[in-house]
Parts: structure tokens; sequence; C-alpha cells
């Protein structure tokens, strides 16, 4: 069967009336913003005292800003999925970076993931595009190395930007000419070099400004930028401005980070600015999150802090899962409110099919694991049904994590470190750092959340490590 038209026979998806829109009024646009690396306070308006994002603290005032916001896993490939189907990444057995760490000294074998979004799996793509919506992927995607993996194949109508990588292509130490990182030339089967110099952030954007201005029918696009991910990189002005406002108290103090963060925030701003320019503002729900916690690093200089969260990107701790989470609603409805209600990417796909009026064909819908998020963000106070949330990375990181299940329930986190077979227990409400392991003083909150964690992974039928 021929790759591009292999779904025709999945069943047509067809267009609601949304009822908390006019009934006359034209089709909701959606841009969805994703950020890569970015961590719980590294925002102004999350708490951040020295990276600068004016663009994104006006933002929220039109959006929901979600206190508890988290991606489906500590590592990027696995929560990019969980967006595009709704699903939890244990269910896809795609629960660690495509390429991956490969630690043969570990004491548990790793199972074998898979490194690909099948095509099997329905996309929040293909069900908007079934709509009527012209979609479109700008950025990075990193779903699957092999090109039939890459967005024109699951359902995006233009993919600028997104193929195997998993972070922009640096080849500077092999060849003068070649990529250069967040620097054109990039070195990227779907980005057309710009002139020397242009930078990655500020092209995407460009991209999608273009893009925006050329629709005339309701679109999908789907916003997921490079940044921040390493290397770290960005324009000599912006990293000479954060160079003069280190404070050594603080313990975000990497001036090149903090100059990388400046770049998308002006982009955020752009295609805002370009949304109201073109009319559209009003009617389009934008999504601003990250595809994990932020990345600590080893070296010296330290790349962000996550405080007062405890660790970072590829850890179970909230430093490594808790991210920024903002939605704005049509004519931006309950605009300014902040939410403490648990919510996770897996909504997103159901949400702004709920929002836009969209149908998720049967099938499709029951295998979802993620729930519209609507009320809230038309309340901006109704509390979900959902009672816990879960996480399996039955893999090694390079920042020091082993094998590991998670289940947030209420303000209880239990997780199970599956290398040593032992358990913490933490009460976020009273302790968000998770210093305190009250796994001793509360048996039965252990024993209930144990089993309602491994009850959750034998449904996903989540995959687990192996002795060796």
């Amino acid at each position: 069967m021929n790759m591009m038209n292999h779904k025709l026979a999945l069943p047509l998806l067809s267009l609601l009336t949304m009822p908390a829109a006019a009934k006359t009024a034209t089709p909701p646009n959606v841009v969805l913003i994703l950020i890569d690396d970015m961590g719980w306070t590294d925002l102004g308006v999350y708490g951040s005292k020295f990276y600068q994002t004016p663009q994104i603290d006006a933002f929220a005032k039109d959006a929901v800003r979600f206190t508890n916001g988290y991606a489906a896993c500590t590592v990027s490939s696995p929560t990019r999925a969980s967006i595009l189907t709704g699903k939890y990444p244990a269910k896809l057995h795609l629960t660690d970076w495509i390429e991956g760490w490969k630690f043969p000294q570990s004491k548990l074998k790793v199972p074998e993931w898979t490194m690909y979004l099948p095509h099997e799996e329905t996309t929040i793509a293909e069900i908007f595009k079934s709509a009527g919506y012209t979609t479109a992927h700008i950025g990075k995607f990193h779903q699957g190395e092999d090109e039939k993996y890459w967005p024109e194949h699951h359902g995006f109508d233009i993919n600028i930007g997104g193929w195997a990588k998993g972070a922009p292509n640096l080849n500077r130490a092999k060849n003068a000419n070649g990529p250069d990182g967040y620097f054109s030339p990039y070195g990227n089967p779907r980005l057309k070099d710009g002139p020397k110099g242009e930078h990655l952030t500020e092209r995407l954007t460009e991209e999608a400004c273009g893009f925006i201005e050329k629709q005339t029918k309701p679109f999908f696009l789907n916003l997921w930028f490079y940044n921040v991910h390493t290397p770290l990189m960005a324009k000599q002005d912006k990293i000479d401005k954060y160079e003069a406002l280190i404070d050594p108290a603080n313990p975000q103090r990497n001036p090149v980070y903090a100059a990388m963060v400046e770049h998308m925030d002006d982009a955020v701003g752009k295609i805002v600015q370009k949304l109201k320019e073109t009319g559209l503002y009003d009617n389009t729900i934008i999504v601003f999150t990250s595809d994990n916690g932020g990345l600590i690093g080893k070296g010296e200089r330290k790349i962000t802090n996550n405080a007062p969260l405890r660790k970072g990107k590829g850890h179970m701790y909230e430093g490594g899962v808790r991210v920024p989470f903002m939605i704005k609603n049509l004519n931006q409805q309950a605009g300014g409110t902040v939410s403490d209600t648990p919510v996770m990417s897996i909504d997103l796909l159901p949400t702004l099919a709920d929002m836009s009026g969209v149908k998720i064909d049967r099938s499709v819908a029951k295998e979802i694991d993620g729930i519209s998020l609507r009320k809230v963000l038309t309340s901006g106070k109704n509390k979900l049904k959902r009672t816990s949330l879960y996480w399996h990375y039955p893999h090694y990181h390079s920042e020091g994590a082993t094998p590991y299940s998670a289940v947030r329930n209420g303000d209880w986190k239990l997780i199970h470190i599956i290398e040593t077979d032992s358990y913490e227990l933490y009460n976020l409400k009273d302790d968000i750092g998770e210093q305190q392991n009250l796994i001793d003083e509360n048996p039965k909150v252990k024993v209930r959340l144990q089993k309602e964690l491994e009850n959750w992974k034998l449904r996903m039928n989540a995959q687990m490590p192996t002795v060796r």
C-alpha cells in the first residue's frame, strides 16, 4: 500500500459544532508551541529572576496557566509521541528518545523499545486534516530515523524543519563549512539554508508567520522549536546582555542559555503579533508547553536550574517532568487564570479536538489516555474527574537516572526505582522539592499507590527491563 495513502481506510473524522463558540463562527485555528528542554521555572511568569520573557509573560495574561503541568516523559521523543497520539508512551512502547542512551555495563537490560511513531497510530494532524484543516509542522519532530516517519507521513500537509534529528545539526569540528547548529547552514534536509549567520529560531518563526499569513481556511500549526536544547548557541548581543546580569546568588546564571530563552521569547511574541495583525488571534487556540524538564547538565557551568524542584531532565523527580503549561482559549476566555489542576501532554489531543469541535472517531477515541481540559479552560476553576497521572521509563539516562515508574495521585507521588526495587513517597503539596521520603510513615498509601501503578502498567502492557 502506498505510504502516503496508507490511512485512507481509517474512518473519516467529521467536524462538529462547537458549543462554546458561535454557531456561525469560523472553526478555530490551533497553534501548538512546544519548547525543547524548557524547565518549569525558566520563564518570568513561572518564577525566573534571571531569564527575561516579557512576551510569554504577557501571553500568560490571555491564557490559563497550569502550575501542575506535566510532560508524559522526562525525555523528548516519548512526550512528542504522547502529544501526537494522546497516549501514554508506555502504551506506545516508545519510552526513550529515538536513538537512546546505551549503557552496556548497567545492572538491568533495557527493553527493545519502539524507535519510531508507528503509522498505525492516528495523529492529531490526521484528525484535524480529516476535519478540513490545513496542517503544518515547523521545527523539531524526532519521531523516527527513517524519512517515512517524518511529519509529512503523519498527517502534516507542510513540513519545515522536521526530520530525524533531535537537536540542531552541529558539525563545525569536522567540517568548517558544515552544519552550524543554531546558525545557518543548518544541514537539515527539510529546511533550506539561509544566509550565513541566520539564527534557527528566528528562521522558524519567519516560516511560521509566513504560513499564518497565507491561510484562507482553518489551520493546525505544530510549532516545535529546537530551542532551548543543546548545543548552547545564541546571538552574541544577547549573551553579552546576560553576562552583565549574572548574580552569583541566583542558581540560574548561564548567560548563553538565558540568551536562548530570550530568542524563544522573541519568537513567541512575533507569532502572537502576527495572529493579531491578521485578525486571527481571538479565534486561535494557542498551547505553550515543554517536552520535559530543564536540563541541568554535568559541566562546571550548569545549563539551567529547576529550583525549588528536584533534579532535571531524565529524572522522575519534579524537575525532570513538571513543565510550563499554558493554553489560550478562544477570545481569551478565562485568560489570566492560574489552575493547580494536574494536567499532562496526553491531554492536548482530546482538548484541542474538543475545543475546536473536531470529532474523533470512536475507535480512535477509546484508545486515547488523555482527557479534555475544556471545562478548566472555560471556567478556570473546574477540577477533573481523573485522579492519577502515570510515568514509566525502563531506561538509563546520561544525567544519572535509572529505570523507574511513578504515579501522582492527589498530592501524593510514588516513585518505583526498578533497579533496586525500592519506593519513594512524597507529598508534593507540603514538599514540592521532594526532600522528605514518607514511605515508612505511610504504609497504607504506599500499598494503595503501588497496586494502582502495577495495574496501570498491566493495562498499558508496559515493557520492563530485565536482569542481565
